[in-house]
Formats: structure tokens, sequence, C-alpha cells
């Protein structure tokens, strides 16, 4: 398979700096080897120009969504390097950088093929729109941008209108959300799964509902976003919103090989590692291993 490998090294969604080195450590401890070695032609695209924005400036678009101009232009070209990749049939490795990148990530997808399920494996929903954030991090927003809802100029991103029918969305790993994501799940009726579901459940049988799912509506296509900080926050010290009791490596690696061989991957996202808060960089040794791990399953 031919990976176009693209760095987004930004933190404005996050407001939590040392998340924008997070493309260049990957790439020191050798992503693109990695997935090489994995019988996979590599294409490092670089990274995507993020313009110095002072912390003053942040609120100078929007009263509560922090660094929006920026956020909006980097996924706009995020949007059209994933577009790019996707009509030259190679495959979007999107690295981070904070997971408002996801927006343009999944913008660019959708105006490949609009009928694309997308599949968020996150600790947090990122499902809060400008009226309902509690702290005005973007990178709380992408998804339910992504699905039309909240402020305009995010969810008209690239191209207006809706990238993702609420109902081809799976959320895998959730267990801190805010009030209005809450409510926006019951009123949408979203299909979250929450890291208790996963223990409950197990992993295989959530997998198998959501591949059978993803299939009854006919969908060929997913866009996989995958946050590291799914992990318990034992396990992901270099990242910025780590949170307890979360899926341990088996069931990470159980998924990530599950969705590959199920071959509709055609996209991914890989975000939220923060060297800067990391220790020996074990986070980034860890992230490393599941990406090799997840390539050995692409084909």
């Amino acid at each position: 398979m031919n990976i176009n490998l693209i760095g987004v090294p930004m933190f404005f969604g996050s407001d939590k700096k040392g998340v924008e080195f997070g493309p260049n450590k990957l790439r020191e401890k050798g992503i693109k080897e990695i997935l090489t070695k994995n019988n996979h032609t590599v294409y490092d695209y670089g990274n995507l120009y993020v313009k110095d924005i002072t912390e003053k400036e942040k609120f100078d678009f929007h009263s509560n969504m922090k660094y929006l101009k920026s956020i909006i232009d980097v996924n706009k070209n995020l949007a059209h390097e994933v577009y790019s990749s996707l009509t030259s049939n190679s495959f979007p490795l999107i690295i981070g950088g904070d997971h408002s990148l996801g927006l343009g990530s999944i913008s660019g997808a959708s105006k490949y093929n609009r009928d694309i399920a997308v599949i968020w494996v996150d600790a947090h929903g990122d499902i809060n729109t400008h009226e309902t954030s509690p702290t005005g991090n973007v990178h709380g927003m992408p998804l339910a941008a992504a699905m039309g809802i909240g402020f305009n100029e995010l969810t008209d991103l690239y191209y207006k209108g809706v990238k993702v029918n609420s109902k081809n969305v799976f959320i895998i790993g959730a267990r801190d959300l805010d009030d209005g994501e809450k409510a926006l799940i019951k009123h949408k009726d979203l299909n979250v799964y929450s890291t208790k579901d996963i223990e409950n459940i197990g992993i295989e049988k959530i997998l198998k509902e959501v591949h059978s799912q993803i299939t009854d509506n006919g969908i060929s296509r997913i866009h996989l976003s995958f946050d590291i900080d799914c992990l318990d926050s034992d396990l992901v010290p270099g990242t910025g919103t780590p949170v307890k009791n979360g899926m341990n490596l088996e069931q990470a690696k159980y998924l990530l090989k599950y969705l590959m061989e199920t071959t509709l991957v055609k996209s991914m996202d890989f975000v939220e590692l923060n060297p800067m808060l990391d220790k020996n960089d074990f986070t980034a040794d860890m992230c490393i291993d599941l990406i090799d791990w997840t390539f050995k399953y692409l084909k």
C-alpha cells in the first residue's frame, strides 16, 4: 500500500503546548522505517504549515473557541491533502498534533466518498460545540462539526454540509463526557461504547456489532481516528488529557487489528502524543509499537 504520512504539528485545539512536537517525535522514533518494513511504500509529506499565534490572540476570532481561525486554516489544508491522497489511491496517515485535526481529515475523506463511517477511538466524545464546551478547546468539537452540529465555519469546512451521517459514527472508549455531549448522544441516539461496555460486553462483540451495522448501512469505507488517551492513563503519561480506567494494550491492539482486517479502513488519524509530558519516551515508544502492529494488517 502507498501511505502518505501527513504531520499536523498543532496544539491550538488542546491549548496545551507540546503536542505539536508529536509528529516529529514519531519520525525520530522511525515511523517511516516501521511502515516500510511492513511492506508499504511511504511518502512523507512533512508537516503542514501552522502559523504562530500568540496566547493573547487566542480569542480574537470567537469568544468561546480558542485559536479558531488558525484551526480552520490548518484543517482546510489537511482536508485537501487527505482528499488528494485518496484520489491517488494512497492511504493518508495523519499524525498529530491535537484531535481538532479530525475535522480536516474527515472532511477530505468524505469529499472523496460521501458514504463513509467514522470510528472515533477516544476517552472523550469530542462532540461539544461552541455553546456547550466548558473550555473553548476546539479539540473537543471536531466530531460534532463533522456531523453538521455546531459553528458554521466548522460544519462547512472544505465544502458545505454534513461530512458524516451520525448513524455512521461510532465512538469507542469514551469515559469522560460533558453534559452537552451526553445530551447530544441521547438526542441523536449515537453509537457510543464506553470502557465499561468494553469490560462488560467485550471488545470482540462490540467490534462485530459495529462492523455489522456499517455493512448493513451500505458503507464500504471507514475513517479511523485514534486518540492515544483511549488507553488507561497509566499507559500514556505523554498525552494532554489522560483519563483513568481506559483500554489496556491488548484491547487496543485487538481493535486495531480487527478494523484493519476488515479492509474498510482507508484513512487514519493518530493523535495527542505530547512529548513534553512524556516520561523517558515511554508513550512515544508505545505509539510506535501500536503503529507497527496496526500496519502489519493493512492490505
